[in-house]
C-alpha cells in the first residue's frame, strides 16, 4: 500500500495548487489500497484460511486478520467516501472560492473522517489504540472516532501489512511443507514394501521400529501443517516485508534423516540377500578346511606320540560343532528369507570361521613341531657325514661311531629327541677334532687362520 506524505493537520489555508496536489496524492493512495483489498481479497493463502479448520497459533492470529480485514474495507469505504465529498467540494473551477478552500483544508488536512474505533485487531495481545484525534459514541452506533485522511492511510497500511504477513506466512508454509511431506512419505511407503520383502517388522528388527516412528510422526506432521501452518513458520523480523521468513523444517529434517537411515539399513539387508548363497559357500569352505587341519593334528599327534618320546604334545581340539550348527541357521534363515536375521550371523560367522581356520593350522603346526625337529636332526646328520665323505675323513672310527649311534636315536621309535640331539652335537664335535689341523685349538673351536699343513678355518665352519 502507498505511503500516506500529507502535510500535518493545522497550519494556513491551503491555496488551490496545495489542494490540488493533496487530491491528486489522496487519490493515488486510494488507488494502491483498492488494488492491495482486491490482491488480499484474491490471495490463495486467503481463501485457504478462510476454508480450513484451523488450530493453534493460526487459529488466534487468522480470528484477529479477518478482524483487520473487515476493519479495512470499513475505512477504505470511508476513505473513498471522504475523497469523492473533497472532490465534489473541489469541483472544476479554476478559482475556487475562499471558504471552500477553508472547508477543503479541514477536510484534507484536519480530522474530518468518522471511523469506528478500535484498536489495531492483526496485533497481538496488549496491543493499545490507534492515535485518534477524537471519539464519540454516534446514536445507534459504536464508538466512532475522527481521524484525518493521513492517519486513515497510515492504519490501513499497518493492518493490511500484518494481515499479509499472516496470509502469506500460512500459504508459504502450505506451499512448501504438506508436498514434501508427501513426498517423503512416498519414499516411505516404498522403503515399507522394501522392508517388508527382506522381513524388517517392527518388534522383530530395529529398523522396522524406526520405519513406524517415522510413519506415526510424517502423519501427526502433515497434520499438524495443514490445521496450524503458522506454528512452523520462522519469521525474518526487524523491518522485513511481509510474508518475510521461512517455513521451519527442523521436525521434516529430522524425519528425513531418519528414514535415509533406515533406507541404508535396508539396502545392507537386501545386499546380503543377493551375496547369502556365496556367503554360505565360502563359510562351508572355511569350516571344511578347519576340520580337515583338525583331523590332521589330531592324526599326527598320534604318530608323534607313538615315535617321539619324553616331548609334551599338545591336545587337539574337536570340529567346530558350534560353528557347524549356526551354519544350519543361517541356512535355515536364508531358506526362511529371515534377511534380517542373517545379515549379523553372517558376519560374526565369517569372523569366527575365519579365526577357527587359524586356530587349526596353529594347532597343526604345535603338533608336528617334535617331527619338524627329528627331520631337521636327521637333514643335519646326514649332512655332516656328507661333507666329510668329500674330504676322505667319513671312515674314521670315532666318528663312525658316533654316527651310528645318533642314527640308531634319530631313526628309533619313539625317539628320544634330546638324546638325539646331543649325539648329532657329539658327531659334530668329533668331525671337528679330525679336520682340525695339527696343533690347532683342542677344544673344537675353529682356528684363527689357515696353515700350511692344517685344515683351514672356512672347513670348520661348515659344520657351524
Amino acid at each position: 500500500m502507498g505511503d500516506d506524505g500529507a502535510a500535518e493537520p493545522g497550519g494556513p489555508v491551503m491555496d488551490r495548487e496545495e489542494v490540488d496536489r493533496a487530491l491528486a496524492r489522496f487519490g493515488a493512495e486510494h488507488e494502491a489500497v483498492e488494488t492491495s483489498l482486491y490482491a488480499l481479497q484474491d490471495h490463495a493463502g486467503r481463501r485457504l484460511l478462510e476454508g480450513a479448520e484451523l488450530t493453534g497459533v493460526t487459529k488466534e492470529r487468522w480470528a484477529r486478520t479477518e478482524e483487520a480485514v473487515s476493519l479495512l474495507w470499513t475505512y477504505f469505504d470511508a476513505f473513498t467516501a471522504a475523497l469523492d465529498s473533497a472532490r465534489g467540494l473541489r469541483g472544476e473551477s479554476r478559482w475556487p472560492a475562499p471558504d471552500d478552500l477553508a472547508e477543503l483544508t479541514a477536510r484534507l488536512r484536519g480530522p474530518a473522517v468518522a471511523v469506528p474505533a478500535a484498536h489495531s485487531p492483526a496485533d497481538g495481545p496488549g496491543s493499545g489504540p490507534e492515535p485518534k484525534a477524537e471519539s464519540k459514541t454516534e446514536s445507534g452506533a459504536g464508538p466512532v472516532e475522527r481521524i484525518t485522511l493521513a492517519e486513515l492511510v497510515a492504519r490501513m497500511n499497518g493492518w493490511y501489512a500484518r494481515s499479509l504477513d499472516t496470509v502469506a506466512a500460512a500459504d508459504s508454509v502450505w506451499s512448501a511443507l504438506p508436498a514434501r511431506i508427501d513426498m517423503l512419505s512416498a519414499e516411505l511407503q516404498r522403503i515399507r514394501s522394501l522392508a517388508h520383502s527382506v522381513g524388517v517388522r517392527p518388534g522383530e528388527h530395529p529398523a522396522g521400529d524406526e520405519l513406524e516412528q517415522v510413519t506415526a510422526e510424517l502423519t501427526a506432521l502433515r497434520a499438524e501443517v495443514v490445521t496450524d501452518p503458522l506454528a512452523f513458520w520462522v519469521s525474518a523480523g526487524g523491518s522485513s516485508a511481509p510474508g518475510g521468513g521461512r517455513p521451519d523444517t527442523v521436525r521434516y529434517d529430522r524425519a528425513a534423516r531418519a528414514l535415509e537411515d533406515v533406507r541404508r539399513e535396508i539396502d545392507a539387508v537386501l545386499q546380503v540377500r543377493q551375496d547369502a548363497e556365496q556367503r554360505l559357500m565360502r563359510l562351508r569352505d572355511v569350516l571344511s578346511r578347519a576340520d580337515r587341519t583338525l583331523a590332521e593334528a589330531r592324526t599326527a599327534r598320534g604318530e608323534v606320540l607313538a615315535k617321539i618320546a619324553a616331548v609334551e604334545v599338545p591336545a587337539v581340539s574337536g570340529p567346530p560343532t558350534a560353528l557347524y550348527e549356526q551354519l544350519t541357521l543361517a541356512a535355515e534363515h536364508r531358506r526362511h528369507a529371515r534377511w534380517h536375521r542373517l545379515s549379523p550371523l553372517l558376519e560374526s560367522l565369517e569372523e569366527r570361521a575365519d579365526e577357527e581356520l587359524e586356530r587349526a593350522r596353529a594347532s597343526l603346526t604345535a603338533v608336528t613341531a617334535p617331527l619338524a625337529v627329528r627331520a631337521e636332526l636327521r637333514g643335519r646328520l646326514d649332512a655332516y657325514r656328507a661333507r666329510l665323505a668329500r674330504r676322505g675323513a667319513a671312515d674314521d672310527p670315532v666318528l663312525t661311531e658316533r654316527y651310528d649311534a645318533a642314527r640308531r636315536l634319530l631313526w628309533s621309535a619313539p625317539c628320544d629327541l634330546r638324546a638325539a640331539e646331543q649325539a648329532v652335537l657329539r658327531y659334530r664335535e668329533a668331525a671337528l677334532e679330525v679336520l682340525a689341523p695339527p696343533g690347532g685349538p683342542a677344544d673344537g673351536k675353529p682356528a684363527e687362520g689357515g696353515s700350511a699343513g692344517g685344515e683351514p678355518a672356512g672347513r670348520q665352519e661348515e659344520f657351524r
